[in-house]
């Protein structure tokens, strides 16, 4: 039904440039496969913006769903996520409402407490109205709903020549069951069901008509099924469902280090980091695994569960063992180029939903990522280094093998030495690194490069693989092969230096194009080169200076290319903008290469600009246009919000900046050479853990130093402090 800020001109809906819709932020929620986004009023209108929705397996389960209170939307008192992402909280209350018959509710006598979770693949509706007036209220409450049933590429704007059958809506009592039948012969269902009966239950709403006396209060429950031939038959109530979802999460960060500073700034953005890096991880079966971002990449990417595991390991290492399980499973076992897929190869994406199952978009199982082989070696061997879990790595060793065989056998496709992409599905990723839009590769005029890509950051992932994979094959007794993959590790670190090394612009090619023509381009891709530590000592340096220079550095973060370069520009999606992870990966390799100071500038840069973003939630990226005294960044208009690899930042760039360091099999705990950001004076660990041994550890500023005192030791373990 129209409401009074949505106007229809000839038989077209248009949105009142005064209505309270056209504020863009969102709330999201999410829980395994099902995730939603809402208005700041926990309403769907697909007027605004179109990621709206509850999405359930890659399919939008609900695209519409609106609160009336006697036909008028209520006002927004406040509204936010609670701090552990359990549920979404929101105040309404009323405006002046001047009945047919004369009567008046007068404006702020009515609350609604509005709040909403997700929880097993149900959403659950929870409303409380309390009548603040000293006379009775005769309300006619209205909750509207739809839904299209779209696939996620739909939502995103992919048009499609035809789609299948919705069906009949079914009304049974105080529920209506909605449904599709896809063209991928898949019937799906949404089934709506009030814990009140109605007054009146159309397709399309629910009307409940309550009398509330003086400082009375009524509550109404809904739930939303997306999956309801699945549910047990004992269905929960909204009550149970919270509590289950509440504890099921404080179980999940039971092994989690709590981490608390002298900043209570920091320790906010600290704490919506883990809420937003535990929710977006999902449990599979082969152990939790972290979703790319909401909404668009809700569903597995395998080069950024990795970063997210690497960045979260030291906090709790029991994702990065389920992201390699995973990783694991679903790693390519023969030839198949639809899916760019080669024995050996590590995913780029996994999409359940209509659109992939029947083809319609290749990336229902795509391999179209040249990163993500060497970062599952990285993994793999920083998991170890960790925990000094042989046992795990053994059960992936043949895993292992397979990506170390297809580095040498498959990526290599020109036999030069260096690992290239080349897509071989038309419709797949034309670049297939992390900055993968069609745009990102280019030389120095500005020229697309073509050919077999050999991207700089590669050969780095492929460096620190090899070593990675040389010490876990001496743990496992194999020798032979741990020299021979040291020896190639270290030819490959001379050659890349001589091919991609470019004194004229202080830095290193982005990539060498299919004619071995170096890319001379200053781009933040040459940061993971220190991360990984097949920079020559001699290169470090200027390296170093071209990534701090003002030209890349914004004042919040490194943008992913310097503003001097052809295509920048500081609102694109690679070409100027700034990524947490990409800074975070960056400060890592300033702190490996002995600049922690720069590595503070960049976490001190991105906790400012936390402070100055709704909730403290750094988003997937935000625009490279220069800081301005008194003014937060700039937003970039599509990011994914939370997106995990953003979310696990702050604990990798703390961790540069600490020196922290593992030795599993040693039990040792290390920080060389601490330090802390003007804006920290003390740092707390606890539950620091490493085997079955656990520490709680405090680090304070001095004038010149950072020192460490053990605050309790359960276990055996050791702390080294090295200054």
């Amino acid at each position: 039904m129209p409401t009074p800020d949505i106007i229809d001109v000839s038989g077209r809906q248009y949105l009142l440039a005064t209505s309270t819709r056209v504020d863009g932020r969102t709330h999201a929620l999410k829980y395994g496969d099902s995730f939603g986004v809402f208005d700041r009023y926990g309403d769907i209108h697909q007027v605004g913006a179109c990621e709206q929705g509850i999405f359930h397996a890659g399919t939008r389960h609900i695209s519409r769903l609106g609160l009336r209170v006697n036909q008028i939307r209520p006002l927004l008192l406040d509204s936010s996520v609670k701090n552990n992402n359990t549920f979404l909280a929101v105040d309404l209350t009323n405006p002046l409402i001047t009945h047919a018959d004369g009567a008046v509710l007068a404006h702020a006598t009515l609350h609604i407490f509005r709040s909403r979770i997700l929880w097993q693949g149900v959403c659950y509706e929870h409303l409380r109205l309390t009548n603040y007036s000293d006379a009775p209220m005769n309300l006619v409450l209205n909750l509207d709903f739809g839904a299209d049933f779209f696939d996620m590429f739909e939502v995103r704007g992919k048009q499609r020549p035809r789609r299948g059958i919705a069906l009949t809506p079914k009304i049974d009592g105080n529920s209506v069951t909605l449904g599709y039948h896809g063209l991928d012969d898949v019937i799906r269902h949404t089934r709506l069901t009030a814990d009140t009966t109605p007054y009146a239950l159309t397709e399309t709403s629910f009307e409940f008509r309550l009398t509330l006396k003086p400082r009375e209060s009524r509550e109404l429950c809904l739930r939303i099924e997306f999956a309801p031939e699945l549910q047990q038959p004992h269905r929960l109530s909204y009550e149970e469902a919270l509590t289950q979802s509440a504890y099921t999460l404080q179980l999940r960060r039971s092994d989690d280090c709590e981490v608390t500073t002298s900043n209570e700034q920091f320790n906010s953005w600290l704490s919506r980091s883990q809420s937003d890096t535990h929710m977006l991880t999902t449990y599979t079966d082969q152990g939790p695994y972290p979703y790319a971002g909401i909404p668009w990449f809700s569903t597995p990417f395998g080069r950024d569960g990795i970063i997210t595991a690497l960045e979260y390991l030291w906090i709790n290492p029991n994702i990065a063992r389920g992201s390699l399980n995973f990783l694991a499973h679903h790693q390519a076992c023969d030839f198949n180029p639809e899916k760019e897929a080669e024995p050996g190869k590590i995913f780029h994406e996994l999409r359940k939903g209509e659109m992939p199952t029947l083809n319609e978009v290749p990336f229902g199982c795509y391999y179209g990522s040249i990163d993500s082989t060497p970062l599952f070696i990285m993994l793999a061997g920083a998991y170890h280094e960790r925990t000094g879990d042989l046992e795990f790595i053994e059960s992936i060793w043949p895993n292992l093998c397979a990506a170390l065989n297809w580095i040498d056998q498959y990526g290599d496709c020109d036999g030069d030495g260096f690992l290239e992409y080349e897509r071989h599905n038309p419709r797949g990723l034309v670049h297939q690194g992390w900055k993968d839009s069609d745009d990102s590769i280019f030389h120095a005029d500005g020229r697309p490069a073509q050919g077999k890509i050999a991207l700089c950051e590669v050969q780095g992932y492929v460096y620190a693989a090899k070593h990675a994979a040389a010490c876990l094959a001496a743990q496992l007794g194999e020798q032979a092969l741990s020299t021979r993959l040291i020896q190639e590790a270290e030819a490959l670190k001379d050659r890349f230096n001589r091919a991609f090394w470019c004194e004229e612009i202080a830095t290193f090619a982005i990539a060498l194009d299919g004619d071995k023509r170096p890319c001379r381009v200053r781009a933040s891709n040459a940061g993971h080169l220190l991360w990984t530590g097949i920079v020559a000592s001699e290169h470090a340096a200027p390296t170093i200076a071209t990534l701090m220079h003002a030209n890349s550095f914004s004042g919040w973060g490194i943008r992913t290319l310097d503003s001097h370069e052809a295509r920048f520009n500081p609102i694109s999606y690679h070409n100027g903008s700034v990524w947490p992870h990409d800074n975070a990966l960056i400060a890592a390799g300033l702190a490996r290469y002995g600049r922690k100071d720069e590595a503070l500038r960049i976490l001190s840069g991105l906790f400012e600009a936390s402070l100055l973003i709704d909730m403290n939630r750094l988003p997937e990226l935000f625009s490279g246009l220069r800081r301005r005294p008194g003014e937060g960044p700039t937003s970039y208009p599509s990011a994914c919000s939370p997106q995990a690899w953003a979310a696990a930042a702050p604990f990798l760039l703390l961790q540069s900046c600490l020196g922290l360091s593992f030795d599993g099999t040693k039990r040792e705990i290390c920080f060389n050479q601490p330090l802390l950001p003007d804006q920290i004076e003390q740092v707390q660990l606890r539950n620091l853990r490493v085997h079955d041994a656990s520490v709680d550890l405090l680090l304070c500023k001095h004038a010149e130093s950072v020192s460490l005192t053990v605050e309790r030791k359960d276990g055996d373990v050791q702390v080294i402090l090295k200054v």
